[in-house]
């Protein structure tokens, strides 16, 4: 049994509770005398606020409280700028931003106080897009600003003189759309007070400490007066984790009136009040040798932040920089300009600013293959960086797979005998088929928002023989408690149904960072080793002194502690726990221990080793695409992915499959449709996601680099595939019609335009 688990297809821990409805998500939670919340949201972009009338809301039978700007405290709270109160006070910047929330017996009462509420607005100007914003005389959304809210310089070796180098040099420009994150759940929060004042939140999160946090300044409360619990939580791609406004509303509301409070966003709500993933526009020059090695690469990448400052100042850090880190290459320089707009805010998303220069770079390698009579394949696999190498900027590969997952996806795909083979489908000339392929790199933890970037875990054995498992790394469906529960069931040698993970709760559980930058695996799970080995040990000690003999004569085996050459000597799992326990000076089975990995935290110039790991991931596609009406059907895709060593290959492949599935909506469907500034396809029947008809049969593969800092050789396996995938799909596409689609989505009428030009060009030509 222990030998087997690691490693075993093992359906996540948390199905049978999904699947049979009885999972408590946010907002199934009840509580007596329970309020329910309700926010109103402004119409305007940008407005100043000249008055706001409340009195016939509160007049409302059954309404509790009706809230304000300026009712809230008066500190800013913000991930890396404090620059936003919970509810607008003054001035709204962007159009959905929270102007009044209202507390009443019934959310049809609430919904109708909302309508009883008049605000008089003085529009402003609107600043619509980063240019408009940086253009001269603009007007400042945050003053003082200049609207940049963030700026990266990145400068490695001889950037100029790889360019003079180079024998092939490409340059284009490429537009990148924000997206929503698309989960099940919306955001929901159940806030309650107690007789002393303290708040409890139960919420869908990615971090309870970083939430409670973020919500502890927004209330000006200290810390410790918050308890943060994480309800089960129905996807979260980055987006939960207390950058927009639903946790501080619904907690400062059940302060104001002193009963529970549930606030839970509609569809509509989500869309505009969570954050996107960061828009940008990204200048890319690269240059190559004859050879195809990359001796040049400069890029300017402009992001879109929207109207206040999450995490998207790290996500522009990260497009400025990961992808360097995938390549063999010396002369690197980045500018970065994350820039105020009146639009929603964006923060951090799946794949986290990687995929925002996976795409060009992506797009640019084919592009030089194609300069010098290259095979894109073979681009990719000489400028792949290997295990020893250390990055341009500092990163050290212990594990690498990357030339493996390049091989993998193609092969897997028919690369080499499909290449340059006809491209029409038979019968239907109009039809023209393409091959494209990618790669990306993604960070297993990081050492960046602190120097520490650790995990503490404690294992809780009962007098059962079972196993109470306490940590702060939350699962938002990824499958970290099924992971957890496996590496503390293999290193006890008990079935997994007999490890219960509980959830994240800041007043009981050791503190964590959470699931972001691909960490769990790596972090939590080595902590989670370290801790039920520890306990092992306990348990044998005290069945060694037992059974007269030494503590390395013993190993677990179905349920009981036993002497190696002595089977017959044995004390069952339970006994052992008792033995441990009730006998002079005994304690209970407790185990903690931290696993904090041996990183560097870059310095001032962005150099260090700042992960345990790094994954790497490679896709390979075959687009129709249909010259008549410019639809690009995507026929066949194949996803590798290292994750160093694969603890449970079918979660591997349901994350590989997701995080594929999300890329093509990226790359051809999903736009975020705004008019005047205002959001238009706020609902999942205009937002144009794919669906199982727009995707083929999701292939993916598993490749095995066994990293030497993973427990057991794992490392991260939720994000690195979604970095590939837009770019596999324009080479595709590219390599089916011969032109080049440098905006997301791929839309028929980009097609369609893009063909146009084509043939209009070649009969200047003639």
């Amino acid at each position: 049994m222990s030998e087997s688990i690691i490693g075993a297809r093992i359906p996540q821990v948390t199905a049978r509770t999904k699947v049979s409805g009885t999972a408590q998500y946010a907002g199934d939670l009840k509580m007596a005398g329970m309020l329910h919340g309700k926010v109103l949201r402004s119409p305007y972009p940008h407005a100043r606020i000249i008055s706001i009338d409340t009195s016939r809301a509160r007049a409302l039978k059954g309404v509790k409280a009706v809230l304000t700007g300026e009712d809230t405290p008066t500190r800013m709270w913000g991930s890396a700028r404090k620059e936003r109160r919970i509810l607008a006070a003054g001035k709204v910047r962007f159009a959905g931003e929270e102007v009044a929330a209202v507390a009443a017996v019934s959310d049809e009462i609430a919904r109708d106080a909302l309508e009883l509420i008049r605000v008089e607005y003085e529009e402003l100007p609107t600043l619509l897009d980063p240019f408009s914003a940086l253009e001269p005389g603009a007007i400042e959304i945050h003053d003082g600003t200049g609207n940049i809210a963030y700026e990266t310089h990145v400068d490695r070796g001889n950037v100029d003189k790889g360019f003079d180098s180079a024998a092939a040099i490409y340059e284009a420009t490429y537009e990148m759309p924000p997206q929503y994150p698309g989960y099940l759940e919306p955001m929901g929060t159940l806030a309650a007070v107690d007789g002393d004042g303290r708040i409890t939140v139960w919420a869908p999160t990615q971090s309870v400490f970083m939430s409670r946090s973020r919500l502890a300044e927004a209330l000006d409360v200290p810390h410790s007066r918050v308890r943060f619990i994480q309800t089960i939580t129905g996807g979260a791609f980055g987006a939960k984790a207390v950058e927009d406004a639903n946790t501080p509303i619904a907690a400062l509301l059940a302060l104001k009136t002193g009963k529970p409070v549930r606030l839970v966003n509609t569809r509509l709500e989500d869309f505009l009040g969570a954050p996107t993933s960061m828009g940008a526009t990204v200048w890319l020059r690269m240059g190559v040798s004859k050879e195809g090695l990359i001796v040049a690469k400069d890029s300017m990448i402009i992001g879109n932040n929207g109207a206040y400052t999450g995490l998207a100042s790290h996500v522009i850090h990260v497009t400025s920089m990961r992808s360097d880190s995938m390549h063999r290459i010396e002369n690197v320089r980045a500018r970065g300009k994350l820039v105020y707009t009146n639009h929603i805010p964006s923060g951090a998303f799946r794949g986290f600013g990687g995929q925002q220069m996976a795409f060009p770079l992506n797009s640019h390698l084919t592009m030089l293959a194609e300069k010098i009579g290259m095979d894109p394949v073979e681009m990719q696999l000489r400028n792949a960086i290997q295990t020893g190498d250390t990055s341009v900027h500092g990163w050290v590969m212990r594990s690498c797979g990357l030339s493996d997952c390049i091989k993998q996806s193609t092969e897997a795909i028919g690369w080499a005998d499909k290449r340059g083979s006809n491209k029409s489908v038979p019968h239907t000339a109009a039809i023209k088929r393409g091959l494209g392929v990618a790669a990306g790199i993604h960070v297993s933890a990081n050492r960046q928002l602190g120097n520490w970037d650790g995990s503490t875990a404690v294992v809780k054995m009962n007098e059962d023989g079972r196993v109470t498992l306490l940590s702060a790394e939350s699962d938002m469906g990824q499958g970290a408690t099924t992971m957890m529960a496996q590496v503390c069931a293999h290193e006890l040698g008990i079935p997994i149904s007999h490890v219960t993970v509980s959830q994240p709760d800041s007043d009981v559980s050791p503190f964590g960072i959470g699931a972001i930058a691909s960490r769990v695996t790596i972090i939590a799970g080595n902590a989670v080793r370290m801790a039920a080995s520890e306990a092992r040990e306990k348990l044998f000690a005290v069945v060694a002194e037992k059974l007269n003999v030494q503590a390395s004569d013993l190993k677990v085996e179905n349920g009981a502690i036993v002497v190696k050459n002595n089977r017959e000597k044995s004390v069952s799992l339970p006994d052992a726990v008792r033995l441990h326990l009730f006998r002079h000076g005994g304690e209970g089975v407790y185990a903690k221990a931290t696993y904090d990995p041996p990183t560097v935290m870059a310095d001032k110039n962005y150099y260090g080793d700042v992960a345990p790991a790094y994954s790497f991931a490679a896709q390979a596609v075959e687009v129709e695409v249909d010259t008549e009406t410019g639809q690009v059907r995507l026929v066949q895709s194949y996803t590798s992915d290292d994750c160093g060593k694969a603890l449970n290959p079918m979660a591997v492949h349901g994350q590989t499959s997701g995080a594929t599935a999300q890329s093509t909506g990226w790359a051809l469907y999903e736009n975020l449709d705004f008019q005047d500034g205002r959001l238009m396809n706020g609902n999942f029947a205009d937002y144009n996601m794919p669906t199982a008809n727009s995707v083929p049969t999701l292939q993916s593969g598993i490749i095995e680099s066994n990293d030497p800092n993973g427990p057991y050789g794992a490392k991260g396996a939720s994000e690195t595939a979604i970095l590939p995938g837009a770019a596999a799909i324009a080479n595709a596409v590219y390599d089916a019609i011969g032109v080049r689609i440098n905006s997301l989505p791929i839309t028929p009428e980009k097609v369609l335009a893009a063909l146009r030009d084509k043939r209009n060009e070649g009969a200047n030509h003639a």
